[in-house]
């Protein structure tokens, strides 16, 4: 506790959390669940990939019994065939004995395509439909284990090496304690509102330098952007109202074990507001102590 009697990400006491013994990554194809299973592997998971479906009742139990293996990760996806709709009911069975979680990793169609086409690799699901189309049938196969996902992760802005500082901070535990990583991600709403988003702010209410011919064509890492953005009293109004709150929420997640934190702000294209808002956030957070990071989802590289 600090003087005034709040908790602060320094000398805070986390509560060990729950380790989980056993994780099924799952997903669509090319929503990175090879690379995944890498970072798992990277902290010290037992990792199998593609086990066959009935197999997965005598390996937990094997998990649940050993000595040797802490935990275990295991890749179940539309490899497996007709059977993969049996696994909600198997799951039900599993966590009856060790603690599981289904994690479910995901993509934008439109990313999906491109990384099949860079890779140049086929869909599991054959070369006789294009990818697209694959992956709209993919998609209706997986949705009874999209259904009793535990953690779904939009890879989607995710290189390889995000992809794992992500999975690494929300599973990876040194000394019995987790490090919380938030997330300041900007977007567009026009584009849907972020999957993985855990907080959504709309700043749809500032005024849009869309609208002032001299920023229509940047944005908001824009130093003029932002303080014309910054400018408006209920700008400021709102990042200290927002940066009071995150400071007070903070450290409750902390202290329940949560290990990742995406914080959204959506304005209409996500060009201008969301960047400039994520991005002070980001700044007031950072200065406060915690381990931040800024992504914009919808704004145009120049």
């Amino acid at each position: 506790m600090t003087p005034s009697g709040k908790l602060s990400p320094q000398n805070l006491r986390k509560k060990k959390p729950v380790r989980e013994e056993l994780v099924i990554v799952t997903g669509i194809s090319g929503a990175g669940k090879a690379s995944a299973l890498k970072a798992f592997e990277d902290l010290g998971f037992h990792c199998v990939d593609n086990l066959p479906l009935e197999l997965l009742p005598q390996f937990s139990e094997l998990v649940s019994k050993s000595t040797e293996v802490e935990r275990a990760a295991i890749v179940v996806d539309v490899r497996e065939g007709p059977t993969l709709d049996r696994l909600p009911e198997i799951l039900k069975e599993i966590k009856k004995l060790l603690p599981t979680r289904v994690v479910f990793l995901d993509a934008q169609d439109a990313v999906l395509v491109r990384r099949f086409s860079e890779t140049r690799r086929p869909h599991p699901l054959g070369r006789s439909e294009t990818v697209a189309r694959s992956i709209v049938e993919e998609r209706q196969l997986l949705d009874p284990i999209r259904n009793v996902t535990d953690t779904l992760i939009d890879t989607s802005n995710f290189n390889v090496h995000e992809l794992r500082a992500h999975i690494q901070a929300r599973f990876g535990h040194q000394d019995g304690t987790q490090r919380l990583l938030v997330s300041c991600l900007s977007f567009g709403f026009k584009n849907g509102v972020p999957l993985d988003a855990d907080m959504v702010f709309d700043v749809r209410f500032l005024p849009n330098p869309h609208f002032v011919p001299e920023f229509r064509k940047k944005t908001g890492l824009d130093p003029r952007v932002a303080a014309y953005v910054r400018g408006f009293p209920q700008s400021r109004e709102f990042l200290n109202r927002i940066t009071e709150l995150m400071l007070y929420l903070l450290p409750h997640y902390v202290e329940e074990g949560k290990s990742y934190l995406t914080v959204a702000f959506g304005c209409t294209g996500g060009q201008h507001r969301s960047v400039m808002m994520a991005e002070e956030v980001k700044k007031r957070l950072a200065k406060a102590g915690y381990q931040v990071k800024a992504l914009h989802r919808d704004m145009v590289k120049s």
